[in-house]
């Protein structure tokens, strides 16, 4: 039953309402227009609501309704595909109803309730049934199959179960006790989902991005950060780790982007092509935007919303993605609802809470075993954009006590057109010590070892460069210049990866694990040429080196390797002979 009451103050998106009983985190519909809004704090007979619209032009004395729900999203058949706003109301609908320019008021359900699914039972009259049992499947997309669960809390012993037609909202199932089930369940946004257990991270998210998966990798259900200035590729990145991760589904947060980059966002990604089924990538995609221009407080809440459906699609079983662009803006929206509410400022103005809040926000990843018994993941990346790159600022900070990879975009590497332009001296991940086993099991037993290689390598040409920019390069004794070739070799035939190239936007673990090898292999008998008294500038300019790191541009390219490694071996004990 619904209680009635009326607008006490506004304060931007912050409303006070009196004559109201309503409980924390209470939906409640604001002024003569309805506006949406929740109930954040109670004070006697007061309740602050933000609201997750424009709240120009109402006035003290309108109406305020409580719906006594809190705010929850619809989950079922028909979220991908979908873009939605901050709080799941779908932009499509939305622009049936008030053409480009989103106005105030209108509602919009989540998922469309007439829809027709065709529905496929799993059980079977007098099967017993609890908490996340899948009782049907749905075909949802071309590529995706929906498993339609019982809630949590419900279970008990299948009296009836449907087969065929049904739209969200019709009974499928019915329970002995009377329990009636949809293909459709909401979930308080705010509230984690359960699930049984939670697992070590022990297997790899594979991205097919040279740097991130070789020297940065991120486990399934890890949490990384990519923090970096305007324009340094934080969003192609991202894109590439949609497009090619090994997550059967990804969930995309545009929250608080500038409007024309997500434009360029939702103009593209319909258009990509999932290379593993040759479909489009939003088959299995769902897509949260939330621009910069739109109420404050709906960039709060779409975080949260991103998080849920992500986890939804987890307890199916399916490793989930979800790509949060970017958190930078999400704890803005979070500092002015605070100065609004008059709270005790922290630093740089955001609230106290905020290292808090993003603590809960990357806690809700990880790979668990479901309430059915199956494994399923949630792995967050997380985008944040620092004030002039300055990582030393609060945001960046939380992100990086929370997250256990850091992927340090250098707006220096991009200028250079050095991409993916993530800086190797300043990144790093806690991952590798319980993934290593995984990467000896399923790539190369001294994977782990030749990792630890490429990383000492550019370690130490860091500290070589600091004397070659006082003395220069030929002043260095022939070993160090050397390595200073090695190198520039991982840098611009390792590291440097294009987006837009169709063969090297992805390498496999396999490939990118002989190429490493085939850099130490040229250092290793460049070494022995040079003993033997070849010039260094000889066993550089060999040409099958050239051809080793053109040739990955060409398809076939981890085929070929081995051929090319063999030519540039013969190609250096050649100079050897040259010499003698």
């Amino acid at each position: 039953m619904s209680e009635k009451g009326q607008i006490y103050r506004i304060s931007g998106p912050v409303v006070t309402a009196i004559g109201i009983k309503a409980a924390m985190f209470d939906v409640v519909r604001v002024g003569n227009e309805g506006l949406m809004g929740e109930v954040i704090e109670l004070h006697g007979d007061k309740c602050v609501i933000q609201v997750y619209e424009e709240t120009s032009g109402i006035r003290p004395g309108e109406p305020v309704i409580n719906t006594g729900e809190t705010l929850s999203v619809a989950l079922g058949p028909g979220l991908l595909t979908q873009i939605y706003d901050g709080i799941q109301r779908p932009l499509e609908a939305l622009e049936e109803k008030m053409g480009v320019f989103i106005t105030r008021g209108v509602d919009a359900d989540g998922i469309v309730m007439d829809q027709k699914w065709e529905f496929n039972p799993t059980v079977k009259v007098g099967d017993s049934v609890k908490p996340g049992t899948v009782i049907g499947t749905v075909q949802e997309t071309e590529t995706i199959v929906h498993k339609i669960m019982v809630p949590p809390k419900k279970e008990g012993v299948v009296k009836d179960i449907k087969q065929g037609e049904f739209n969200v909202t019709e009974t499928v199932c019915t329970l002995d006790d009377g329990t009636e089930l949809q293909m459709m369940q909401k979930w308080p946004v705010r509230t984690p989902r359960p699930f049984l257990q939670k697992y070590a991270p022990d297997t790899p998210l594979i991205t097919g991005q040279r740097i991130l998966d070789f020297l940065f990798p991120l486990a399934k259900g890890g949490t990384s950060g990519i923090p970096g200035p305007f324009g340094s590729g934080k969003t192609v990145t991202q894109q590439q780790l949609a497009k090619w991760s090994d997550a059967q589904i990804v969930v995309y947060i545009g929250c608080g982007e500038r409007g024309n980059e997500m434009t360029e966002v939702l103009s593209e990604f319909p258009h990509l092509i999932d290379p593993n089924t040759e479909k489009p990538l939003m088959n299995r995609t769902v897509m949260i935007a939330n621009t910069s221009n739109m109420p404050v407080a709906a960039r709060e809440a779409s975080v949260y919303t991103g998080i849920t459906i992500a986890e939804y699609f987890r307890d199916m079983g399916y490793d989930v993605a979800l790509m949060a662009d970017s958190t930078s803006r999400w704890a803005e929206a979070m500092r002015e609802i605070s100065s609004r509410l008059e709270e005790m400022p922290g630093e740089e103005g955001y609230p106290a809470y905020l290292s808090s809040r993003l603590a809960e926000f990357y806690e809700r990843a990880g790979r668990v075993e479901t309430l059915s018994g199956d494994d399923g993941s949630v792995t967050v990346i997380g985008a944040v954009s620092p004030p002039g790159g300055d990582i030393s600022e609060p945001v960046s900070q939380g992100t990086l006590r929370i997250v256990k990879v850091f992927w340090g975009l250098d707006a220096g590497l991009a200028r250079q057109r050095h991409f993916p332009s993530i800086n190797w001296l300043n990144s790093y991940s806690l991952y590798p010590a319980s993934l290593d086993q995984w990467y000896r099991d399923n790539v190369a037993q001294d994977f782990p070892d030749i990792r630890t290689e490429i990383s000492s390598l550019l370690q130490v040409e860091s500290e070589l460069q600091e004397i070659v920019q006082l003395v220069g390069s030929d002043a260095l004794p022939i070993d160090q210049q050397l390595t200073l070739e090695v190198a520039r070799m991982i840098r611009e035939y390792f590291l440097q990866q294009n987006a837009f190239h169709d063969v090297d936007t992805f390498s496999a673990l396999e490939q990118q694990y002989k190429m490493a090898l085939a850099i130490l292999t040229f250092q290793s008998e460049a070494k022995k040429a040079i003993a033997a008294g070849a010039a260094l500038e000889d066993v550089v300019n060999v040409e099958s080196r050239t051809n080793l790191m053109r040739a990955r541009f060409e398809s076939g390219y981890l085929e070929k390797i081995d051929g090319l490694v063999d030519s540039m071996k013969k190609e250096i004990n050649s100079a050897v002979e040259a010499e003698k």
